[in-house]
């Protein structure tokens, strides 16, 4: 949840400074690239990689607004506007996975991202950014409370065990139980997909909101931010239950817990990257026993959204690229190695 003012109730200039010291005394790090200004207000990033060449892969961010956006940038930060998805009402999480069979012959890599005030998940195709959905598909329909109906983080999940291609999707606000849905994407006829539910799980505090979620599909977990209270964590496959595993990082965020990336390798290894959004810094868990490691200071402001991925893409990201939202309106990239 970004807030752009703060006030504290300091009484005296020494309670005032001991205020200001909450915000990361961390060694900064700088980013590699700060991509060109949207229109109103970035949220979420995703990373396609080109497999026929990493240099050209893309950027996507979320422009948050009632005419907003999901833009795609090149590696040096510049838009794309052939590649960018506008006038789209208030996009808020995007995610994305590759290799969805559109048909019995034909793969597509996939991007998905909430657009809250149509209350829909919306699908294109990557790269070519054809829409897959015919115009949207509704979330959380079934609530009979038109508050909870309005969708905010999603991340896609690709199954190990039989290929098939979920969304795990997230809202604004919900109940104590059953926040998150989860849908199935199938192929239909005409080069569209269809969407359907298959299981509803996911605890919340009651304290603040759930936006953020990120998936590690090779390990099977699913990741959320329960913002005032801790990273949650479940099977993602639904044939697996919905009890939570583990909930991790309650002493570690000055406020919000925001936005989630997964660095993974094939060996098992990685990190879980979060953002502690208040005091302007990335906490560090390792992958497989969400052990905390460290927390690093990349002089973002208010980070909403973030993502990684782990292969080389040139010559300035060559250990993988990290990506986090700003709250002027751009993204920050990262050479992953900055990170580790």
């Amino acid at each position: 949840m970004k807030k752009f003012k703060y006030i504290a109730a300091c009484s005296t200039v020494i309670i005032l400074v001991s205020c200001g010291s909450k915000k990361s005394q961390l060694t900064e790090i700088k980013p590699d690239i700060i991509t060109e200004h949207v229109n109103y207000d970035t949220d979420d990033p995703a990373i396609w990689i080109n497999a026929q060449d990493a240099s050209a892969s893309i950027v996507f961010g979320t422009d948050k607004d009632t005419d907003g956006g999901v833009f795609a940038f090149d590696l040096e930060g510049k838009i794309i506007p052939e590649k960018s998805i506008t006038n789209i009402e208030r996009p808020n999480n995007v995610d994305l996975r590759y290799g969805f069979p559109l048909t019995d012959s034909t793969e597509t890599d996939i991007i998905a991202f909430t657009e809250r005030e149509r209350k829909m998940l919306r699908i294109y195709s990557v790269p070519d950014m054809k829409a897959l959905d015919g115009g949207g598909f509704p979330v959380f329909d079934d609530d009979s409370n038109e508050a909870f109906q309005y969708p905010m983080g999603v991340s896609l999940y690709k199954s190990p065990i039989d290929g098939a291609f979920y969304a795990i999707v997230g809202r604004k606000t919900g109940p104590l139980e059953n926040y998150l849905y989860q849908y199935k994407i199938t192929s239909k006829a005409d080069s569209l997909v269809g969407f359907d539910l298959v299981r509803k799980f996911g605890s919340f505090s009651g304290k603040k909101e759930i936006e953020a979620i990120a998936v590690d599909d090779a390990l099977g977990y699913v990741y959320y931010s329960d913002e005032g209270d801790s990273v949650k964590k479940y099977y993602a496959e639904p044939s697996k239950g919905n009890e939570q595993l583990a909930a991790f990082g309650q002493e570690d965020f000055l406020e919000d817990i925001e936005g989630i990336a997964i660095a993974s390798y094939p060996d098992g290894s990685g990190m879980i990257i979060v953002s502690d959004q208040q005091r302007g810094q990335f906490n560090l868990y390792d992958r497989k026993t969400n052990a905390f490691i460290k927390a690093l200071n990349l002089t973002t402001t208010e980070t909403d959204g973030c993502e990684v991925v782990t292969v080389p893409l040139n010559g300035t990201f060559k250990n993988g690229l990290f990506v986090a939202m700003n709250d002027d309106g751009t993204f920050y990239y990262y050479d992953l190695g900055k990170l580790k």
